[in-house]
């Protein structure tokens, strides 16, 4: 006889009736998306509705709206199924309704009041419960300054208002609001990336990433570090998520650095930064990187081909950070248990190689990213059964429904974020704050930078990665592309590269500044009071005849790629760092201090974006990125240095000024020549440093003996 089922049980614990039902209803979810991006024929309003539906139906019974169980969570299993029907009702709602909706002039009656108001309290609700308040409460006051209080306000934000029903007919309906623009970038890419990455993890992918990584750094000093770096960076191809990949390769690689002796606060720490890495990584960057091509025009494949010299340098970075420490404290661990490089290739490779091949080829071929996702999906399929872990009907059904469990959070997530879309597109918010952002920098690209920069940090500290990239992309890039290019222009002025039609309008706006020859300087202070004469319809003349073609469009990206890369300090910066609180739970260490150590290692994420603001680091030309790499990554070691204050050896005050200031140097350009001044004294002080530390160890070794 079965036991009796408790009354005050979880009635959507591990084996309950929900429990299940979300497993299949997420499979069912996963699977239709792979159908539509592959086969379906969809319009995209309906596509979306229902692809918010369906997540938020998982998103309703996974994350309840009270925890624990007896009465609490009988009335909260109570009201999250109400909350799905009602999910799933406004996707009823639209496909039967839609045509009706519009056959009569768009005039609401009462259903079209109830759904297009339940849909996004729904949103809301879901985010809430999956990421926090904040994205609810910026939602919520866009929202009702639409409608209310932006008619209070005085000077350029004050707005009109409009009325509650034509407010909600476009956060229903219109491309800029929930089921617009942002929500098709998220069922027709991101949860198509997000389910090959589940079909990786459950191919056992996982485990090569791992091993590969033991098998590279088994014999370097700091070893474990270096192979949660490593790994971490391969996982982060896979999934994206930088929660998902501390909890995968977090689980084997930080008691590997335990073991090895680093604190476990500072292994929580490496690879939570190193995660953070995962966002930025070709060929599956984080969902902002999908919004980022939406926004700009730019293909994502462009996105991710000029991404991956950059990211590769951020690795580094963290990669130095772990030597360092390493290096102080005299950490020397071989891991023998580690397999040979070739043979874990042979063995586990092929399910990791194959797809990812798939993958690109169909992507440099034209293939659109969705469809390649679909066709690599199935490669992985197709791999897993020349490998040691084949993927039955089973273990498909566990990939989807992984799948559609780990999307819902990110699928209502970019759904609800469209109320916030739509208020800015509707009152020309955006072009206002990039008024102000330009008016508070005074026209100085880094001022600007830092003011970016503070912002992100404070909405870093509040909001995930992609909420915090929509909210500063939406209202800042503008400006900062702009800044780039003026930035670029007054370089050019001062090179001596003024077009004919700028000297010629120059006459007119500021005749009292004396031109040189063609072709001769100027100096900075008469180019930049030169650029700031011409007025606004005048500026965009002298761009397009002062820069190269395409500048513009490398100035975009490189506005967007900024913010995109600041916004990923939101992994690493309290209180809503939710990789350093599961890389500390595994550590069983302080959250706060595992955060603060992967934001230390972190550092890289403010330091690149000065390279995308003042030298063409997102250049589609390879070899110009690789010449900047080459002075950037001395560049950040020097920086690592004087910021932890040893190198190879322990650093003096003075050694750490003058590394730090090398280091700047070569990141932001003052010249050619102090570039290569910068090299040669960070030469001479690594050359002094090695020194020191050989006699250091030498002394060490003859300790004992004396």
């Amino acid at each position: 006889m079965a036991p009796a089922r408790r009354r005050d049980a979880d009635p959507r614990g591990e084996g309950s009736l929900a429990a299940r039902f979300v497993f299949w209803f997420g499979a069912l979810v996963a699977a239709w998306h792979l159908w539509l991006n592959t086969f379906g024929l969809v319009s995209e309003l309906r596509a979306s509705v229902i692809h918010f539906a369906g997540f938020a139906t998982i998103g309703a019974l996974a994350w309840p709206a009270l925890a624990g169980g007896g009465w609490r969570g009988g009335l909260a299993f109570a009201i999250d199924i109400a909350i799905a029907l009602m999910a799933i009702g406004c996707a009823v709602y639209l496909l039967v309704g839609e045509d009706s909706f519009y056959a009569r002039g768009s005039r609401f009656r009462w259903y079209d009041w109830a759904f297009t108001i339940a849909a996004p309290v729904i949103a809301l609700e879901m985010i809430r419960r999956t990421t926090g308040l904040v994205v609810p409460i910026l939602c919520i006051l866009a929202f009702t300054y639409v409608t209310t209080w932006g008619r209070w306000l005085d000077g350029v934000l004050r707005f009109p208002g409009l009325s509650l029903e034509i407010t909600l007919f476009r956060v229903f309906y219109s491309d800029d609001g929930m089921f617009g623009n942002i929500a098709q970038i998220s069922w027709n890419l991101v949860t198509m990336f997000i389910i090959f990455g589940a079909f990786l993890q459950v191919s056992g992918a996982d485990r090569f990433v791992l091993d590969i990584g033991r098998a590279i750094a088994k014999r370097v000093q700091g070893g474990p570090g270096f192979v949660a770096v490593i790994a971490s960076a391969l996982s982060g191809t896979i999934s994206g998520s930088a929660v998902a990949n501390v909890t995968s390769t977090g689980a084997v690689t930080i008691p590997l650095m335990i073991r090895a002796g680093f604190k476990p606060h500072f292994a929580g720490g490496v690879e939570t930064a190193a995660s953070t890495g995962g966002g930025i990584l070709p060929p599956i960057m984080g969902a902002g990187a999908f919004i980022m091509a939406s926004i700009t025009g730019i293909p994502y494949l462009t996105i991710a081909a000029v991404s991956a010299i950059p990211a590769l340098v951020y690795f580094a970075g963290v990669a130095f950070g772990v030597r360092i420490h390493a290096r102080r404290h005299d950490i020397r661990f071989v891991d023998a248990e580690a397999p040979p490089v070739w043979q874990t290739v042979r063995r586990h490779g092929l399910p990791f190689l194959i797809p990812f091949a798939v993958l690109l080829y169909l992507l440099f071929s034209g293939i659109g990213p969705a469809y390649a996702a679909g066709a690599a999906t199935a490669a992985v399929v197709a791999v897993s059964w020349i490998s040691d872990t084949p993927m039955g009907p089973r273990r498909i059904v566990a990939a989807l429904a992984l799948g559609g469990r780990t999307m819902a959070p990110t699928a209502v997530l970019l759904v609800g974020i469209g109320v916030m879309i739509s208020a800015v597109a509707t009152t020309g918010l955006g072009n206002v704050f990039s008024i102000m952002i330009e008016k508070w920098a005074g026209g100085s690209l880094a001022v600007a930078l830092v003011l970016i920069a503070l912002a992100s940090l404070i909405l870093g500290a509040a909001l995930p990665v992609t909420a915090s990239y929509v909210v500063l992309a939406t209202l800042s890039a503008p400006a900062l592309a702009d800044m780039i290019q003026g930035d670029a222009v007054r370089a050019a002025f001062a090179a001596g590269t003024i077009p004919e039609i700028a000297r010629a309008l120059a006459m007119l706006v500021a005749p009292e500044i004396a031109l040189p020859p063609a072709g001769a300087p100027m100096p900075a202070a008469d180019a930049a009071r030169l650029f700031a004469a011409f007025p606004p319809e005048m500026r965009g003349q002298v761009v397009d005849a002062t820069l190269a073609p395409g500048a513009a469009t490398l100035a975009l990206l490189s506005a967007h790629m900024i913010i995109f890369w600041l916004s990923q300090d939101s992994n690493v910066t309290p209180p809503v760092c939710i990789p350093a609180y599961a890389a500390a739970a595994i550590a069983r260490a302080s959250p706060m201090a595992t955060a603060l150590v992967a934001w230390r290692l972190a550092k890289s994420l403010y330091f690149i974006p000065l390279i995308f603001a003042y030298q063409p680091f997102l250049s589609p030309d390879p070899t110009v990125q690789l010449a900047i790499a080459a002075f950037a990554l001395p560049g950040i070691y020097a920086l690592s240095a004087a910021i932890e204050g040893f190198a190879e050896a322990r650093l003096g005050l003075i050694e750490r000024l003058v590394f730090g200031t090398a280091g700047f140097a070569l990141i932001v350009p003052f010249g050619q020549l102090l570039n290569w001044i910068a090299i040669a004294v960070f030469v001479a002080l690594m050359g002094l440093n090695l020194v020191r530390a050989r006699r250091t160890t030498r002394l060490a070794a003859a300790t004992p003996a004396a």
